[in-house]
């Protein structure tokens, strides 16, 4: 085989590798869990959370196929099994539970934020440690999306009610005298 030459080392590719693989294994399970909660959502939020998800779900696939496909050019093999996935994974399962609708989604809010901060850590590895500014660049882009996605969950269950320029509206939380 030929080797590959594109400006790292053989130890600079596999360290960067080695981050692609964690990436890849916490977005197969949290393309699992999204998929588990568009399935078995219930409640008034059926419809809308089940159509967001299944956008999320599809955007996550897509970012799954990309991770792979990157750990493949840097000259790789992506992990590629269940077991591979929950030995490497930083998210948690839940098996055997089906939460409430809120809490799926404060559950994927989590998975996300846990996701952004790996990223962020993965991102300076790349910089700093292995000298891969097109991966760092590439797991930039992949944290943007998990910060949407999450910004998404989380106004769902935050609620609060906005002013016009932006500002948290202040409410009223007194309650009427003999109530």
């Amino acid at each position: 085989m030929r080797r590959i030459n594109i400006g790292l080392t053989d130890e600079q590719r596999q360290g960067v590798i080695e981050l692609l693989n964690h990436d890849l294994a916490d977005a197969y399970l949290l393309l699992v869990k999204t998929k588990k909660y568009h399935w078995d959502v219930i409640g008034p939020e059926f419809r809308t959370l089940h159509t967001l998800w299944e956008e999320h779900y599809q955007t996550l696939t897509e970012n799954i196929d990309s991770i792979a496909e990157r750990v493949r050019a840097l000259g790789g093999y992506p992990v590629g099994t269940m077991e591979g996935f929950l030995k490497i994974t930083s998210l948690k399962e839940h098996p055997n539970d089906i939460p409430l609708a809120t809490q799926m989604v404060e559950r994927l809010v989590e998975d996300h934020e846990q996701i952004i901060r790996n990223l962020r850590e993965h991102i300076d590895n790349c910089s700093d440690d292995f000298h891969d500014e097109g991966t760092a660049d590439f797991l930039t882009g992949l944290m943007e999306g998990h910060e949407e996605m999450a910004w998404m969950l989380r106004s769902f269950i935050e609620g609060q009610p906005v002013q016009p320029n932006g500002k948290q509206a202040q409410v009223d939380s007194r309650t009427a005298v003999g109530v």
